[in-house]
């Protein structure tokens, strides 16, 4: 009986073992199993390289791309507009005292009266005492200008004379053919005249102001007795008489 149950136990001891051993063996494949698959399902196979570049070609823009659009030039305006302005203006001056300008209207000539288109007469006048009278009367055939004051030159003299910047017109005198103009001529100035004198040279003066133009008058013969002091004047060439002796 003993030996009965010896050989029962270790038999029940065999199955258990075998039991044991088998349900070990199938837990071991289930769980690669299962851990396979989960790696599996997490782990994907990349692409192959040229795939793989292409795909990423197609959703980048090319850095060059990117430079040419950033430095391209910005459209135009098919319907723009664009103009220029010029304008050219010319004046010359020339030695016989004409002046040339362009204007809208066309070109206009300035001539100054000179000793070449004028005749120049000295007279003396009763009042106011102490004066001369300068006449430049228009010998040509067309207009001329009488500019500032007439350049006196007594006899040999070289200080110029003084002129009376008070008397200065409006407007520059024009004279047309046969027209005068006139200047005057005050000896004594602020002292009594006292330097004895005999003949006057009038020069003319320019548009620009810059000393004579043209040529002087011929000398003029001075009424008999006339004499100047160092303070003697002249007015600015006026188109009245009346208006040139009121200095």
């Amino acid at each position: 009986m003993r030996t009965i149950r010896h050989r029962a136990a270790a038999v029940a001891a065999s199955a258990l073992v075998a039991g044991l051993a088998l349900t070990a063996c199938g837990t071991g494949e289930s769980s690669a199993g299962k851990d396979f698959g989960a790696a599996g399902a997490s782990v994907s196979t990349p692409p192959p390289a040229e795939q793989q570049t292409q795909g990423d070609e197609k959703q980048q823009t090319p850095a060059d791309q990117i430079s040419s659009d950033a430095n391209a030039a910005p459209k135009t305006n098919p319907g723009a507009h664009s103009g220029t302005n010029s304008g050219t203006g010319t004046s010359t001056k020339s030695g016989t005292g004409t002046t040339t300008g362009n204007s809208k209207s066309g070109t206009t000539k300035y001539t100054a009266c000179t000793g070449d288109n004028t005749k120049v007469k000295i007279s003396k006048v009763s009042r106011p005492i102490n004066h001369l009278l300068l006449t430049v009367t228009n010998t040509g055939n067309k207009n001329c200008d009488a500019y500032y004051a007439p350049a006196l030159r007594f006899d040999d003299a070289q200080a110029p004379t003084q002129v009376i910047e008070d008397s200065k017109p409006q407007a520059v005198v024009t004279l047309a053919p046969g027209e005068s103009a006139y200047a005057s001529i005050p000896l004594g100035g602020d002292g009594a005249p006292d330097i004895p004198v005999s003949e006057l040279t009038v020069y003319f003066t320019g548009r620009a102001n810059q000393g004579s133009v043209g040529s002087p008058s011929a000398p003029l013969t001075l009424p008999a007795g006339t004499q100047i002091s160092d303070s003697t004047s002249v007015t600015y060439w006026q188109r009245e008489m009346a208006d040139a002796l009121t200095w």
